[in-house]
């Protein structure tokens, strides 16, 4: 790992090291992989997210390093729950998530924001605890969402991407800002498809009731 922070390439005079750049080109594919609900989505984020911890622990970034050992964990846990909701016409089964599950995802977003950023800040961790500890939450509570086949998880990833974008430019890490603007385009995209997908489950289950 070594090797792969300490080499790389220069980009309109950005070095980025072979480390960031792998670990944001998958992180990239994952959304990717998301928005069509195939399996691969998880053993590629498992890819990135051991590249992009050596990244964020050299940029002295607690919360984003620290966020990549909970994805590892969530992504166990996704790989098992889409396995289970397979369906032969839609493929990964999603919805909308009810009023009470949206409530949830607030609240863990800001109650998990508040204490992450005092352990960061407390432990000086971060430089930047509390967008540090916002990104690290919103990415639990979107891979989550994600894992359970909820929509609103793109939307939780547009509030880390605009979070995301002006912390990373300030770390000096002008390649990762650009990915997570490459990553909104991807995440409108990826609710759109969702929704969609959601609306024809929805419609099938209405149709196989009412016959």
């Amino acid at each position: 790992m070594e090797f792969l922070l300490h080499h790389g390439i220069t980009v309109f005079g950005q070095w980025i090291s072979i480390a960031e750049l792998a670990g944001q080109v998958f992180a990239l594919a994952v959304v990717f992989l998301a928005q069509r609900r195939t399996l691969w989505t998880w053993p590629v984020q498992v890819g990135a997210t051991v590249l992009l911890f050596a990244v964020y622990v050299s940029a002295h970034l607690g919360g984003l390093a620290a966020r990549q050992v909970a994805i590892l964990a969530i992504s166990v846990y996704g790989w098992w729950a889409w396995t289970r909701r397979q369906d032969p016409v839609f493929g990964v089964v999603v919805r909308q998530g009810r009023l009470a599950e949206r409530l949830a995802m607030l609240g863990a977003f800001l109650i998990g924001t508040t204490v992450m950023a005092l352990v960061l800040d407390a432990l000086h961790a971060s430089w930047a605890p509390w967008p540090d500890a916002a990104i690290f939450v919103g990415t639990l509570v979107a891979f989550g969402a994600q894992g359970a086949g909820l929509v609103e998880f793109w939307l939780v990833w547009l509030v880390v991407d605009a979070i995301g974008v002006p912390l990373q430019i300030s770390s000096g890490l002008y390649f990762s800002a650009a990915i997570y603007l490459v990553f909104a385009g991807l995440v409108v995209h990826g609710w759109w498809s969702w929704n969609r997908s959601a609306r024809r489950v929805a419609a099938r289950a209405v149709t196989a009731a009412s016959s």
